[in-house]
């Protein structure tokens, strides 16, 4: 069940007139420019998964710590030799395995539906065919399924051996979009998906937009915090009409 996120109380409401498209890509790239020596592009891949593997590791992850979520899949591939063992076993037995996740409770039957659903439409767990479609068709296949939405069809493409070049948006990055005004207040994360994407070369190999979506989100979590954003040590605040903001805000009470 995909949850809209809110706009925080930091982020400053975009204006009535809509910013020019071509100015916004402009500070998109010029984002993507200042951060990439930050957190070190290029940035290798934190996994080396099948498709399948990921699917079910994103699934896993929505609203949850990285670490929670990563012990949660380490502790399935060890119980379970393959996803299809996987989906015979009880509803209950996963839900205990996966307990520290968010809504554990939730996840674990749909999950297990999520790849049902695969195996009915291709006939096995196998999602590697993906890699020879175009990646909106890929999106598109996957999204069919109910319980995948644009983070996730996303992360498949582009985390997994399939290397593709798809830009998923977490809410760390989307935070940072938000702040800096590439998308506005009200957006909420799956419709920015399209938007993000729009905004970066149409040419961009996976590997630089993986390089995008990694400096985005560390930057969201390590500078650009949902509370107490480090605004005066942020190499975007000239870009960042709600950093201005908040260190105007700051030097009128000081």
């Amino acid at each position: 069940m995909a949850i809209a996120s809110t706009p925080d109380l930091f982020t400053v409401r975009s204006r009535s007139r809509s910013p020019d498209p071509a100015a916004l890509r402009d500070t998109a790239l010029e984002i993507h420019r200042r951060l990439c020596p930050v957190y070190g592009c290029p940035i290798p891949y934190f996994h080396s998964l099948d498709p399948v593997s990921e699917l079910v590791s994103s699934l896993l992850s929505h609203r949850t710590r990285n670490a929670e979520s990563g012990r949660a899949f380490k502790a399935l591939r060890a119980r379970y030799p393959d996803w299809k063992t996987f989906l015979d076993a009880p509803v209950t037995e996963v839900e205990s395995l996966i307990d520290g996740v968010t809504w554990p409770e939730l996840k674990a039957p749909r999950i297990q539906a999520i790849l049902r659903a695969v195996r009915e439409r291709r006939g096995s767990l196998d999602l590697d065919f993906l890699a020879d479609l175009p990646v909106a068709e890929a999106r598109g296949w996957l999204e069919a399924i109910p319980g995948i939405g644009p983070k996730t069809s996303a992360a498949v493409l582009a985390f997994s051996l399939l290397r593709m070049p798809a830009l998923p948006v977490d809410s760390h990055h989307h935070r940072v979009a938000q702040r800096t005004g590439l998308i506005p207040a009200s957006m909420d994360v799956g419709p920015s998906h399209p938007v993000l994407r729009g905004q970066l070369p149409e040419n961009w190999n996976a590997q630089e937009l993986y390089d995008n979506h990694e400096v985005l989100m560390l930057h969201g979590q390590q500078v650009c915090r949902h509370r107490a954003p480090a605004c005066h040590a942020c190499v975007l605040v000239d870009l960042c009409p709600t950093g201005q903001a908040r260190l105007a805000e700051r030097g009128r009470m000081s």
